[in-house]
């Protein structure tokens, strides 16, 4: 697969927090609940399906922190969470809440894949250059 079959939008992503760290797990996913791109779900559906996420990423008692993924095009904004589970289970979990694809960060590389066990990783680039700082212009 290459990045031709993944929604173009997965590839101008900008990240920003409110708390951010200062030292980030050498791998981890970003992985929402919000309606999957193409769909459009009510503020409660999407509310209800982010704490459902959440409250199974508390129940593995893993490092996570709050992420909301942007484009700077348009400014839509979906609030996920980078958490630091294997791929494996990101894709596993991305699925289980209906998503088409989940972000992967390792050794500060951002990654794109479909949630699909044996699909590919394709490159987006470097994570913190796409990491907007509390409070700087990017985040307004």
């Amino acid at each position: 697969m290459d990045s031709d079959s993944l929604h173009p939008a997965y590839f101008e992503i900008r990240f920003r927090g409110e708390s951010l760290p200062t030292h980030w797990p050498e791998s981890f996913a970003v992985i929402t609940a919000y309606a999957t791109t193409g769909e459009q779900w009510s503020p409660d559906e999407n509310h209800a399906a982010d704490q459902q996420l959440l409250e199974r990423i508390q129940e593995r008692g893993v490092w996570h922190v709050r992420l909301t993924g942007y484009s700077p095009r348009d400014g839509h904004a979906e609030p996920g969470w980078a958490v630091a589970f294997q791929l494996t289970e990101a894709r596993r979990i991305g699925l289980e809440f209906r998503q088409d694809a989940i972000y992967w960060i390792s050794n500060d590389e951002l990654w794109v894949t479909r949630c699909f066990e044996q699909s590919p990783l394709v490159r987006v680039g470097q994570f913190r250059e796409r990491l907007a700082l509390p409070n700087s212009p990017e985040q307004t």
